[in-house]
């Protein structure tokens, strides 16, 4: 079985501690309580998610994980790669790899258009302690070729449908257990599109 080397437990609170989304004090401690995966047609970049709880809130972490270092986001962020990276680490067989934190990296932003646009699902991971994340794209409207939807990533998760709103043109739905696999799911909203002015 492959390991990663640091383990997500030791970088992912202290980098969840200095974001600017995290509603706690100090470092959290937290456990997980979903998962999910995305594919990158390339095959090039892994993409998953981590949805955390340290009790309290459900956080979720999109994380891109590539061979080499990311160069500047042209189109996707103006966030410095340095900023966007949560952590470096080791992999057992893939060797180095650079983790980041996936809403600056343009392979996702793409993925979940698609997946939006597909109305498709993700993969997902299941265990005695920790449930599936029942992940799934929902389309509304249609947007204008060539545009792009801003994605807005709900890093703060809470039961209920995406706000309404004619530029609204699609979300990522999911389900989550907060209270262990064996408790009921909770579904939200993940993600939600919105058309770029002028053009839904």
């Amino acid at each position: 079985m492959a390991t990663i080397t640091p383990q997500f437990r030791d970088f992912l609170p202290p980098w969840i501690a200095r974001q600017p989304w995290y509603s706690g004090e100090g470092v959290p401690s937290t456990r997980p309580v979903g998962f999910y995966r995305l594919e990158d047609p390339a095959g090039a970049v892994g993409l998953e998610t981590h949805l955390l709880t340290d009790g309290t809130a459900v956080y979720q972490i999109p994380m891109s994980y590539r061979g080499a270092p990311l160069a500047r986001l042209a189109g996707a962020s103006q966030a410095d790669p340095a900023t966007a990276l949560i952590s470096q680490a080791e992999h057992s067989e893939l060797g180095t790899r650079w983790i980041y934190d996936a809403v600056h990296d343009p392979v996702w932003i793409a993925v979940v258009t698609e997946l939006v646009l597909a109305e498709g699902g993700a993969a997902t991971r299941s265990s005695d302690t920790v449930g599936p994340a029942l992940v799934r794209g929902v389309r509304y409207q249609a947007w204008a070729a060539g545009a792009q939807p801003a994605i807005e990533l709900n890093r703060m998760l809470v039961a209920g449908p995406p706000p309404e709103g004619p530029d609204v043109v699609g979300a990522v739905m999911g389900g989550w257990h907060a209270a262990g696999a064996s408790g009921p799911a909770t579904d939200g909203c993940l993600a939600m599109l919105r058309a770029p002015a002028g053009r839904a």
